[in-house]
């Protein structure tokens, strides 16, 4: 069973940093397409960026654009969520995701992701 465990939230100042990382007990993000969600109270949760882990194409949310970086180190089976000049509204239970189930194209799934993590807050003041 695929464990995925994120880490490096936390509260920042409106423009502050944060990394988060996902790591996977196996190599799982060498798949398929792996994905970093957020949810706010009250809202859906939506897609934030996503990493095509064969061919490296990435995918981000036009809300982070510019501001977010998401990289991957294999031999860590880690990948991280970079995420600059935040902002209130980035407040939210940021989750990662492995394993499309579907068509993982520029980094984005089209489907379903097969395993979540436990989530980490970000808080942004």
């Amino acid at each position: 069973h695929v464990q995925l465990v994120e880490s490096g939230g936390g509260s920042v100042q409106n423009g502050g940093s944060l990394r988060l990382s996902c790591t996977a007990s196996d190599d799982t993000f060498s798949r398929s397409c792996m994905g970093w969600f957020r949810q706010a109270p009250g809202k859906d949760r939506e897609v934030v960026a996503g990493l095509n882990t064969r061919l490296d194409f990435s995918h981000y949310a036009d809300s982070v654009k510019g501001r977010f970086t998401i990289s991957r180190d294999r031999a860590k089976n880690t990948v991280y969520l970079e995420m600059n000049a935040l902002k209130p509204g980035d407040t939210a239970t940021y989750y990662c995701a492995a394993v499309c189930v579907g068509t993982c194209s520029g980094g984005y799934c089209y489907g379903r992701y097969n395993h979540w993590g436990q989530g980490t807050q970000v808080t942004v003041s």
